[in-house]
């Protein structure tokens, strides 16, 4: 890839021999995984881009002061981008949170100190029911209060002197009259600033979202754009950058937490230097080549079919993907052992979406060659679906545990009495969960004395998930529960006992 400007002229980064990535994580005992699932953190998001690799490289081996060098960067990003002004930051939830702090204190140091006592501040966040979710945990953190808006005609009833900005989460729900141009027109008028979190997003240029009237907008820089995975990039009206940048590190302000490196500052610029010059239609092609290659490795196999799907309008992990669905009756896996098998035997590989009796393949992460040994290995495991633990034995309820249920959860680390609710019917479960805070609903089976049941609990912005496995004997029903990214616990739950 032809380079300009500073990259031009900087020395090609020394070539790492091939497998020595591999060797330095399994040096530790870390087995690397192929990517098939796309942009997630857990997951370590994407491949850096070579020149990223380069400007990190050497953005390292030299002392610069931070503010300089912020100055510097962020008038570059704004010449490429066609924004206003650019920091970079310590990940798009950094970005989320360094805009919060300079929303309510701007760039008086008295009213940063007190940051997160919000006495006598600005400590009200307008966020429409539709964006909330996980990551408004950036915002909340700053000990806001946040008033949720489900309706145009409750927007201008929610904005007052309290009102620090608006939130809006980027996607297909951003529309209509809590959409971000809607919303924008109303707080423009307030002087009340709007930050969209479009952190998967591509970036687009001229940017849409401030196009559309947004004060600024985050973005992560290991995503879509294959920056560094610790930064991320905030885009907007050059005075609040400024203010965010001051609260965050190196300066002594809530934010010091959230420290970005000169490498990730250099590695994120180069990224975006990059941008523009990738042939982006060119990387869809060969995306889609990659998916092809694997739907022909599955072709011949009985009771499997392969759809390639596009993606709709949305700009979040804007990709192809490959559905490959099988028959049960054929090949006794379900979607979530299919990516147990693929995560947990080598090759290790991440599949994404497994459904009941279907996965999908995403390939715009995978490396040159990835799609082959993924192709192979689907082939392999549905060609001759192994027999899963568990799998075979009784299909009908041994016994009934209809009533109320007092659950323990043992965690690593203190403990936590939920209750459960069942209604049985024959092997059918169905019921309620109440946790600490929270209450949702669960669905489950029993299988001669093996109770299995998943409940969903809505929580702030977000909701977790359950899934309890056990065995029942008499009053007591003792096993694990898996808390997705939280691990899996131990549990015990007694049956209540009516006086």
């Amino acid at each position: 890839m032809k380079q300009g400007g500073w990259l031009a002229a900087m020395p090609a980064a020394a070539a790492a021999p091939l497998g020595a990535e591999r060797k330095l994580y399994e040096s530790i005992g870390v087995k690397p995984v192929i990517n098939a699932r796309g942009t997630f953190t857990i997951i370590t998001g994407s491949q850096s881009l070579p020149e990223v690799k380069q400007a990190m490289e050497e953005a390292s081996r030299h002392y610069v002061h931070l503010d300089e060098l912020m100055e510097g960067v962020g008038r570059r990003i704004a010449e490429i981008t066609g924004a206003p002004w650019a920091i970079v930051t310590n990940g798009c939830s950094a970005a989320l949170t360094h805009f919060t702090a300079a929303a309510i204190a701007g760039f008086n140091p008295e009213r940063m100190q007190r940051l997160p006592d919000l006495t006598g501040l600005k400590n009200e966040v307008v966020i429409p029911a539709h964006s909330r979710n996980q990551y408004d945990h950036a915002i909340r953190m700053l000990g806001v209060k946040v008033v949720e808006v489900r309706e145009g005609r409750e927007l201008e009833a929610a904005l007052g002197p309290r009102t620090a900005l608006v939130y809006l989460l980027a996607g297909p729900r951003n529309t209509g009259a809590l959409g971000t141009k809607a919303v924008a027109a109303v707080a423009q008028q307030r002087g009340i600033p709007v930050l969209v979190d479009a952190a998967a997003e591509v970036l687009t240029i001229p940017n849409v979202h401030l196009t559309q009237g947004a004060t600024a907008v985050a973005y992560s820089g290991g995503k879509c754009i294959r920056g560094p995975q610790a930064a991320g990039l905030l885009l907007g009206e050059k005075k609040l950058l400024e203010a965010a940048w001051l609260n965050s590190a190196p300066h002594h302000a809530f934010g010091r937490s959230m420290k970005v490196g000169k490498e990730e500052i250099m590695g994120m610029l180069a990224a975006v230097e990059a941008w523009p010059k990738r042939d982006h239609g060119r990387e869809w092609k060969m995306w889609e080549a990659r998916l092809g290659l694997i739907a022909q490795r599955l072709s011949g196999v009985g009771g499997v079919k392969t759809e390639l799907r596009q993606p709709s309008a949305d700009l979040s992990n804007r990709t192809p993907l490959l559905r490959v669905e099988w028959d049960r009756s054929r090949i006794g896996l379900s979607g979530a052992q299919m990516a147990k098998l693929m995560l947990d035997t080598e090759p290790r590989v991440v599949v994404a979406n497994p459904g009941a009796q279907s996965v999908n393949i995403v390939a715009y992460m995978m490396m040159d060659g990835e799609e082959k040994i993924v192709g192979e290995k689907l082939y392999r495991l549905l060609s001759a679906p192994p027999a899963m633990a568990g799998e075979g034995g009784e299909t009908e309820a041994g016994v009934n545990v209809s009533g109320v249920w007092t659950v323990k959860l043992g965690f690593a680390l203190g403990e936590a009495e939920h209750q459960v609710v069942f209604e049985q019917s024959g092997a059918v479960l169905k019921g309620t969960h109440r946790g600490e805070f929270d209450q949702g609903n669960l669905s489950g089976t029993v299988m001669g004395d093996r109770v299995h049941f998943r409940s969903v609990l809505p929580t702030i912005g977000s909701r977790l998930v359950f899934e309890f496995t056990g065995q029942a004997k008499g009053a007591t029903i003792r096993g694990s529960v898996g808390l997705g990214e939280y691990g899996t616990v131990g549990f015990v739950a007694e049956r209540h006992k009516y006086a």
